[in-house]
């Protein structure tokens, strides 16, 4: 596998700060390898990389590391719980989970977003390659609009390349993808892609001036619904990344780490040694802001 350019972030919340251009090889785990507690696949490190990026390690491994990636310094690991749903008992089953305080609150989100917008929800599903301009002409100008485009370069990409990848999946029935409307404009969209038959959770994104119609979860709940009637899919992956959407929806989850591995270079020692400073004056300001109640409110003035 070739490296890509990668940036090492320090980060403020969500928001970079600085950040450092590595040439790294990509590792990730998809969700099969970590409930199978699966070796990390090799990759042998190309003469012009860096390093590696690991991604979504299972916590239970990052003690091998060490002699799995000898002669490479470790970055602080990035820890989260990542989230999935075990499809195998049905919509039912799934719904019997939530507390009956929790149902009632989502049915009263699905009515509320409903009544807005005329008495019916509208949403469109776009699972075929005849259909993603459509999915596409909806779905790109409300993700350029954004908190994930916005300030995490993680809005849904609408270059060629990944178009044609689309249709790639969409013609072998391997791409689910919803659009929410309100009053005729798009409001929320959901984009799975398909491996395996484990739904992957790539992009969901929802119109900011909407959000107390909760949108992105109303959308949510109707493509649930919609794929457990299909009887196919073993897991619905939430990926990388912890959140309150994911826990809220998850069944399950396996505690996971992201992190980089360096070449060991004074560079790049002095890079991740300044990274972990960072973090660790980040979480002592923060305890802090936490102990005066003001952190809330300084997250909502980043997030602008």
């Amino acid at each position: 596998m070739q490296p890509v350019a990668t940036q090492v972030r320090f980060l403020l919340g969500d928001r970079p700060i600085l950040a450092a251009r590595r040439m790294l090889v990509p590792i990730g785990y998809g969700l099969d390898a970590i409930l199978r507690n699966a070796p990390l696949p090799a990759a042998p490190l190309p003469s012009d990389a860096d390093g590696y990026r690991l991604q979504s390690v299972p916590v239970a491994r990052i003690a091998q590391l060490d002699r799995d990636f000898a002669g490479l310094v470790a970055s602080q690991p990035q820890l989260y719980a990542r989230h999935y749903i075990d499809m195998a008992p049905g919509h039912d089953g799934y719904m019997a989970q939530f507390s009956s305080k929790t149902r009632a609150t989502l049915k009263r989100k699905m009515r509320k977003l409903a009544d807005a917008g005329g008495g019916e929800l509208d949403i469109r599903s776009y699972h075929r390659s005849d259909q993603l301009d459509a999915f596409f002409a909806a779905a790109l100008p409300l993700s350029q609009q954004t908190y994930q485009a916005r300030l995490l370069d993680a809005g849904l990409p609408g270059d060629d390349g990944f178009r044609a990848e689309a249709h790639r999946l969409a013609r072998a029935d391997n791409l689910r993808a919803y659009v929410l409307f309100l009053q005729g404009r798009a409001a929320a969209y959901l984009y799975l892609p398909v491996a395996d038959d484990v739904l992957i959770y790539a992009y969901l994104g929802y119109d900011q001036a909407c959000a107390q119609l909760s949108p992105g979860t109303v959308l949510q709940m109707h493509a649930l619904e919609q794929l457990f009637a299909e009887q196919r899919f073993r897991y619905f992956d939430f990926t990388e990344g912890d959140g309150a959407h994911k826990a809220l929806f998850g069944t399950h989850q396996v505690q996971c780490a992201t992190l980089f591995l360096l070449k060991s270079t004074l560079a790049n020692r002095a890079l991740l040694a300044g990274q972990q400073r960072f973090n660790a004056a980040v979480e002592g300001t923060g305890a802090w802001l936490d102990r005066i109640g003001a952190k809330a409110r300084i997250r909502k003035l980043l997030r602008g």
